[in-house]
């Protein structure tokens, strides 16, 4: 049996949730690291590139910032300047985890390139922006793309539109998404992800907005590559993210039942393993005599049984033992040796 456990790429999504703050940004850094993820990955804006001045908020975003606001004033508050995404990266490094942030224009894009990350991150929202989709791909690497609100025509567009401007599809990840904050699990559809390894691509995971942590370790047990989960230092903080984030104590725990679900994936054979071997003999049956039996005596269904342990004649030798002559006495639950 094959020993080796896949790791499944834990990105923590702290995305706005600092509010704009560089102190709570780094805070956030500690913590996800804290909490053993892999990644963790913030958004670059500029808030008048991204949304035209009367854009409208989304409804869950004027009910987790309490105002009508349009969403250009909303995301003006939680800008961060391109240097503190240089702060962020060098803090990253510190803590041992990786660097991420979302790119939502041109310009962010063009910054990003300079920090050298692992993975651009393409969000749900951009999977329709063709001039985006090229402007990162004309930067090469490899790319994470999320499809929520996408059909999978939209899906097999964007990727095309990627491999086109210079990324092979072997190096893009594609995340099943729902977007909707919170998700109800019954809009979850993780069954998605089978069809999007249709597209042949570098491998298929699942960005998670649900609430709880049930959902995305469930899409690890169904074979999910990469996780993005949302994270706050606390869910009472303002802001439109918040509600639907874990807490630091939840994605640690979130973290420990991923892998414990990686460990206990194993592999496709069924085999007996070392763990279970010692049982065996415990808790399996050997033929026994039920009652005394005489040498000379034959063997019937009447005077045998099966009982643990499981020391002796497997009872799936039964046929073969019945009907055949004992050679010696046997005392009630002595088991039963043929010659």
């Amino acid at each position: 049996m094959s020993t080796s456990t896949p790791h499944t790429i834990i990105i923590a999504e702290a995305g706005v949730n600092h509010n704009g703050s560089l102190e709570t940004a780094i805070e956030m850094v500690r913590r996800a690291a804290a909490a053993g993820v892999d990644y963790v990955k913030f958004q670059t804006f500029r808030a008048e590139s991204l949304v035209s001045a009367t854009a409208p908020q989304a409804k869950y975003q004027k009910d987790n910032c309490g105002g009508d606001g349009t969403q250009l004033t909303m995301l003006k508050k939680l800008e961060l300047r391109h240097d503190d995404f240089i702060t962020l990266a060098l803090e990253c490094r510190k803590c041992g985890v990786g660097f991420m942030s979302t790119p939502f224009d041109m310009q962010s894009i063009d910054f990003l390139a300079r920090l050298d990350m692992d993975y651009w991150k393409i969000p749900s929202g951009e999977i329709t922006n063709l001039p985006y989709l090229r402007h990162i791909a004309s930067r090469g690497g490899k790319v994470i793309l999320s499809t929520g609100m996408s059909t999978m025509d939209e899906v097999g567009a964007a990727v095309e539109a990627i491999e086109k401007s210079g990324i092979s599809r072997t190096d893009i990840y594609l995340l099943h998404c729902t977007t909707q904050y919170p998700t109800p699990f019954d809009s979850v559809n993780l069954r998605a992800m089978d069809a999007l390894r249709s597209f042949g691509c570098a491998g298929v995971g699942y960005s998670d907005h649900t609430a709880g942590i049930t959902v995305p370790v469930a899409a690890v047990a169904r074979s999910a590559e990469i996780i993005e989960k949302h994270f706050t230092l606390d869910r009472n903080m303002p802001g439109p993210d918040h509600k639907a984030s874990l807490n630091p104590e939840e994605l640690a725990a979130m973290v420990a039942a991923i892998r414990d679900t990686e460990l206990a994936l194993g592999s496709a054979e069924k085999a007996v393993t070392e763990a279970e071997r010692p049982n065996i003999a415990v808790a399996r049956k050997s033929i026994v005599a039920s009652r005394h039996i005489s040498r000379g005596e034959i063997f019937t269904e009447e005077n045998l049984s099966a009982k643990r342990p499981g020391t002796g004649i497997s009872p799936m030798m039964w046929d073969s033992v019945v009907g055949t002559t004992a050679d010696r006495d046997y005392a009630p639950d002595e088991q039963i040796r043929l010659k």
